[in-house]
């Protein structure tokens, strides 16, 4: 699979599996866990999760499906914004560590921007990788104006800002996106199928027919065709696993990439950053 290089130096697979909303429905667990584990044996090795979802009910997930092969992953976790001080985010990040089954996280993300100084996050963030609780640190949701404080105030060490990036959510591309690849901070993509919502858009239908893919694959692959994307979506079953794994083996021709931009236009004017 191809991968994306952080600033620090470490390689990770541009596509990942994301667990928004997963370990929250007993019914569903035993799947869920089949799912991660069948990512991870497709190389789908960059796992994302967060103190939010279900309240830390993912993580825990994670830590039951994926401790014994620890070794292998590239685990990545956001903390609120309000636990974004010195002191609470190292409270957060060890109650992280402790639902995930580690001691350590691979890459530990600000989810969003709250009433916490960017300054005394980035503190916070350097604390934690001096005592090697996590090896990267990033953002999550900052548009252009945010970076460019983090970066201000100390942030050159950010390795990541996590999007909601896709087809149908293209106003990063006008700025920001840009602005990262001129530093070379990568783009984590989540919610890049919107959920689903794009999937019965004619022209995506079309593109997936002519190359006997599913438009989700195709979504999956136009997300991961620039170089400094990572797509992270959420499977729960290990078919749905499956048809993820196969977009990162999918190359769109220019043509379907033509298609793509008519069928879903890049806003003309920077928008205010979308998140979900």
């Amino acid at each position: 699979m191809r991968t994306v290089i952080l600033p620090g130096g470490d390689q990770v697979p541009a596509l990942g599996q994301g667990t928004w909303r997963m370990g929250e429905r007993p019914a569903q667990r035993d799947d869920e866990i089949r799912a991660l584990r069948e990512g991870v044996g497709l190389g789908m090795t960059l796992v994302d999760t967060a103190e939010m979802y279900g309240d830390g009910a993912a993580e825990t997930l994670i830590g039951e499906a994926l401790g014994t092969v620890r070794d292998q992953l590239f685990l990545v976790s956001k903390a609120y914004p309000q636990n974004a001080g010195r002191e609470r985010l190292a409270v957060a990040c060890e109650n992280s560590l402790r639902r995930l089954g580690t001691d350590r996280l691979d890459l530990y993300l600000l989810h969003w921007r709250g009433s916490v100084p960017l300054g005394e996050t980035v503190l916070a963030m350097e604390a934690l990788q001096a005592a090697g609780k996590i090896r990267n640190w990033g953002v999550s949701n900052l548009d252009v104006d945010d970076m460019e404080e983090l970066i201000a105030a100390g942030g050159n060490g950010c390795a990541a800002n996590q999007l909601l990036y896709n087809l149908t959510r293209r106003g990063p591309e006008h700025s920001l996106l840009p602005w990262l690849d001129g530093r070379h901070i990568p783009v984590m993509a989540y919610s890049p199928i919107e959920q689903g919502r794009l999937l019965s858009n004619a022209t995506l239908r079309r593109v997936a027919e002519t190359i006997g893919a599913t438009p989700a694959q195709v979504a999956l692959a136009w997300a991961m065709h620039r170089d400094d994307v990572i797509a992270i979506p959420k499977a729960g079953t290990v078919a749905h696993v499956r048809e993820n794994r196969a977009a990162a083996d999918l190359v769109l021709s220019q043509d379907d990439l033509a298609a793509l931009d008519a069928a879903f236009p890049r806003p003309g004017a920077r928008r205010p950053l979308e998140m979900l």
